[in-house]
């Protein structure tokens, strides 16, 4: 039986986290050769050694805020025998990573410059430099895809008092740099019409990781469904992108929340 990605190879950063890790196992389920990248640590490590043995898995150290691993990524992928016809721009430093555990999260009035312009470095500039390095090595050179992954507060402006009393805020650098995203997919699916590559956003909504009782009602009440996502509903829509049957798609913004955007 033919599976959604068969001839799929989907080359994915930041493919550790909630999100990411759940792209992995569903595109993998669908027959994808999938390269997965992310920095090391625990969350690499536990999506390695979920994957072990599977033959159409592949793990590589990556920081996509580093110009210089970005520029060798595709050399040392391609070199291996594994060419993507899929990118997926998926790396992203939220407020709360960037505060680690147990730092106050600061107003905006107090939000450093190096902070801001660390989040962009890599969830803005990380992804122009992915796209760069596929202009480089594969677009022209045969049918690809990209896909840049936003958010619901891409195009639409938080709603602050949802985070009163809560151990994180909506961290203005987030959305700053997710609006850039689809920024990025415009310009790019233009330049690349005619050199058989198509360019997307797709623009999660609140996805469930965790989230207190009282944090979930809240943001329920902002969402027509009336709850927070579960990972594998933003991967059903994410499946399709990633496969041919997205072929006449491009520069495209796709909401996956809920109903937020809507209302």
């Amino acid at each position: 039986m033919t599976k959604q990605l068969d001839g799929r190879t989907i080359f994915i950063t930041g493919s550790g986290g909630v999100l990411g890790s759940t792209y992995v196992r569903r595109m993998l389920d669908q027959g994808a050769r999938v390269i997965s990248t992310d920095l090391p640590g625990h969350r690499a490590d536990a999506l390695k050694a979920a994957h072990e043995g599977n033959d159409n898995f592949r793990f590589y150290d990556l920081d996509v805020g580093s110009e210089e691993q970005i520029t060798e990524i595709f050399q040392r992928v391609m070199a291996d025998g594994w060419n993507p016809n899929v990118i997926l721009n998926n790396a992203a430093i939220t407020g709360e990573m960037l505060m680690g555990a147990g730092k106050p999260f600061p107003d905006f009035a107090d939000t450093t410059v190096a902070d801001f312009e660390r989040t962009l470095r890599t969830n803005l500039t990380g992804a122009f430099m992915i796209a760069r390095q596929m202009d480089r090595d594969i677009v022209g050179k045969y049918p690809c895809t990209l896909i840049n992954v936003a958010s619901m507060y891409a195009l639409n402006g938080a709603h602050h008092p949802i985070y009163d009393g809560m151990p994180f805020k909506n961290f203005s650098a987030y959305g700053v740099s997710k609006a850039g995203i689809h920024g990025l997919t415009v310009w790019l699916a233009g330049y690349w019409a005619k050199r058989q590559a198509t360019v997307n956003t797709i623009a999660p909504g609140a996805v469930f990781n965790g989230h207190s009782d009282e944090f979930q009602r809240r943001v329920g009440e902002l969402i027509m469904a009336g709850r927070m996502a579960q990972p594998d509903e933003i991967a059903d829509v994410m499946l399709f992108l990633a496969s041919p049957q997205s072929g006449y798609m491009t520069g495209q913004l796709i909401n996956v929340d809920g109903g937020f955007s809507a209302w």
